[in-house]
């Protein structure tokens, strides 16, 4: 239900114990099955990201959905290529648990999209970015974890690809030079359903409690 103009909204407590039950079970999805995912319900999820907060209301999202075989492999092929080259600069127990990670899902993930960030852009008229044209980077990945949450209150796993090499995905993908690379990601149904991290459960790093991220001045 839309909110009414003017009016505001109050969320009840049920709502709120569901909103940080959805946020605990946000994962970063490897695992995927096969399964399609309704084009409609894509679109319906990119809506909603459409939603997210923008530095001067620039909304810089650039959403490229990959569908054709070849741009896949290609995606593939520069990870595959930044996966070796990360393991290479480890040694001794860390590289043989970095060996055993499932980093992507680029495989078997039935929806690809490539985020890129138009930092050409002229919306919004440069508002907020002037001395932090970072921000609009920021802008785009407001986005995403926006998608994020939307997919998996639909039952659906979304993960995230860094190892990549930006400049090979961009090319392949024929995009504006203008445009920069933030995310690749990974869209579907998962095949397992964990409420902690994989990287914890791997070993690689446990998370750490929020005292420690806290400073007071």
């Amino acid at each position: 239900m839309a909110p009414d103009e003017g009016q505001g909204h109050r969320f009840d407590e049920g709502f709120r114990d569901e909103f940080g039950t959805l946020l605990a079970w946000r994962r970063d999805v490897r695992r995927f099955r096969t399964d399609p995912v309704a084009p409609d319900l894509v679109e319906e999820l990119l809506a909603k990201a459409h939603t997210a907060p923008s530095v001067g209301n620039s909304q810089p999202w650039r959403f490229v959905l990959v569908e054709s075989a070849g741009a896949r492999a290609k995606v593939r092929e520069s990870f595959l290529r930044a996966n070796a080259d990360a393991l290479a600069d480890l040694s001794g127990e860390r590289a043989a648990t970095y060996a055993r990670l499932k980093l992507s899902g680029l495989e078997a993930a039935p929806v690809h999209i490539a985020v890129f960030c138009d930092e050409a852009t002229e919306q919004g008229g440069g508002l907020g970015r002037r001395t932090m044209p970072q921000t609009l980077a920021f802008s785009v990945v407001c986005a995403i974890h926006t998608l994020w949450l939307a997919a998996r209150a639909e039952g659906l796993g979304l993960g995230w690809v860094s190892i990549l090499e930006p400049e090979v995905v961009t090319k392949s993908l024929n995009v504006p030079s203008e445009w920069r690379l933030i995310a690749y990601l990974c869209l579907g149904l998962p095949e397992e359903e964990h409420l902690d991290p994989e990287l914890e459960r791997a070993g690689w790093q446990d998370r750490r409690g929020l005292g420690e991220r806290i400073v007071r001045r």
